[in-house]
């Protein structure tokens, strides 16, 4: 026995403590670690640099809805209508994506109210197939307008997507007229369509639904575009400004509206939706 295992028998070591896995959390922006449960009550947002987290269905309907919504069920679509395979098959894929979220494809629609003003609220979640906008989101976009419609209240929704489905091809495409007619069908209704940014917002949703807002509402610092930053530059051969498609940058030339914190997203739902109540009631 070697004088090593001697010391080591004979003194009373603990046994080594397990440390959950997700103890800690690295901050994308500044790297800085932080305490998960810290960062989590802070609404994913980072205390050091303010970054603000993707997050999910879920935690975006409990943040900015009363107790007591209803999540409504998503339409049924043709699913893998092409019969496409990359590396692997596209019902292999959703099947995946299904597994790792709680809800059956990137938009899901929940009837409430914020602040006791009455809406239906949709959120698309970055963690399904990146949000990316196939048949299922478009069937789930009219049909949060047309509940909307039926409850006569205004239809809010909280984009986040990488574009459209390249697995659904043309009829990914489709789904941009086909939202633009469902907020045509909210206007003639007089009722309010409010459009909050999240990180990211590209692409074909971009380009349609995300928008065509009443108001245009961004969180801090998140990417608002339809062609990557690198596309634009090969294209046109210059250099991009400083901070270029992101929310302070939109908002500064235009088009956006408002860029809110999180922790005053509710607050700010609740007065626009005050406002345009009482302004389409007028």
């Amino acid at each position: 026995m070697s004088w090593l295992d001697r010391v080591r028998n004979a003194l009373p070591f603990t046994e080594k403590r397990d440390t959950p896995d997700n103890l800690w959390i690295k901050c994308p922006s500044c790297s800085e670690m932080l305490f998960t449960r810290e960062y989590e009550e802070n609404l994913n947002v980072c205390p050091r640099c303010e970054h603000h987290g993707r997050i999910g269905v879920d935690a975006r309907f409990a943040q900015l809805l009363d107790p007591g919504f209803k999540i409504l069920p998503s339409p049924k679509v043709k699913e893998d209508p092409l019969k496409f395979r990359d590396s692997k098959k596209y019902p292999d894929r959703l099947k995946a994506a299904r597994a790792a979220n709680p809800h059956p494809d990137a938009l899901t629609n929940a009837a409430g109210s914020i602040d006791g003003h009455k809406c239906v609220l949709g959120v698309q979640d970055f963690a399904f197939m990146g949000g990316s906008m196939g048949m299922a989101v478009g069937a789930a976009f009219v049909a949060g307008a047309e509940r909307a419609i039926k409850d006569k209240c205004a239809y809010v929704i909280c984009t986040a997507a990488g574009g459209a489905r390249m697995q659904e091809g043309i009829l990914s495409l489709m789904q941009m007229p086909k939202a633009t007619v469902a907020i045509s069908r909210l206007h003639r209704a007089g009722l309010p369509y409010i459009v909050v940014l999240t990180d990211p917002t590209t692409g074909g949703v971009t380009a349609s639904y995300a928008m065509l807002g009443d108001i245009h509402i961004a969180e801090p610092g998140c990417l608002i575009g339809f062609a990557g930053q690198r596309v634009i530059q090969d294209t046109i051969r210059e250099k991009l400004p400083e901070g270029f498609q992101r929310a302070e940058y939109l908002h500064e030339h235009g088009m956006v509206d408002m860029v809110v914190p999180r922790k005053d997203l509710r607050a700010t739902l609740a007065e626009v939706l005050d406002y345009l109540t009482v302004a389409k009631a007028a």
